[in-house]
């Protein structure tokens, strides 16, 4: 029964990253990596990464609330990226790899917002968080080849320096909320 789901759209970088860590949570439904955020219709691949659209690379993850929860998804966002860097995920730069949070009701929008204070409230003398927060507007699909490209390219070098260690982060500090609590 879909009507018992909940779409929640993240970006944290690449979104083969976020696409693979949310993969791996348990209540999660689908994880679809796309484009969301900026003003070009229906924009490709090429047009996100050299920055031409205003769109983010997100992923759109459909999960059951009854097995995990917003602020669960958001705990492991803002654990698996950087959200005190503007426009920029360690060697991905540009606005296409800023720290966005694309709510889809009014529950989430406050949530990321008491979520990001406390965030900014416990951390006084740091960074202070820069993800953006706004409403989902149009999220536009990513092209066939990017879609479970962690689970099918894990030995490409990107995936064993960047995608590996944050998978192996969530594994341990996140057992609990893995499916079948293994990685």
């Amino acid at each position: 029964m879909k009507e018992k789901y909940q779409i929640a759209v993240f970006g944290g970088g690449c979104f083969w990253c976020t696409e693979a860590v949310f993969k791996m949570l348990r209540g999660v439904v689908s994880v679809v990596p796309g484009y969301a955020g900026g003003t070009k219709p229906n924009p490709s691949y090429d047009e996100v990464s050299a920055g031409k659209t205003g769109h983010a690379e997100v992923s759109r993850i459909e999960f059951d609330p009854k097995l995990i929860n917003y602020n669960d998804l958001l705990t492991v966002f803002f654990a698996t990226h950087d959200p005190t860097t503007l426009n920029r995920q360690g060697n991905d730069v540009g606005t296409q790899y800023r720290s966005t949070i694309l709510y889809t009701d009014e529950l989430q929008k406050d949530e990321a917002k008491r979520f990001i204070k406390e965030i900014n409230d416990l951390h006084p003398e740091g960074a202070p968080v820069v993800t953006e927060i706004k409403p989902l507007d149009k999220f536009y699909e990513a092209e066939e080849y990017h879609h479970d490209y962690y689970a099918k390219n894990p030995n490409q070098a990107y995936c064993q320096v960047v995608i590996n260690p944050k998978l192996d982060k969530v594994r341990e500090k996140f057992s609990e909320l893995l499916k079948n609590n293994a990685g």
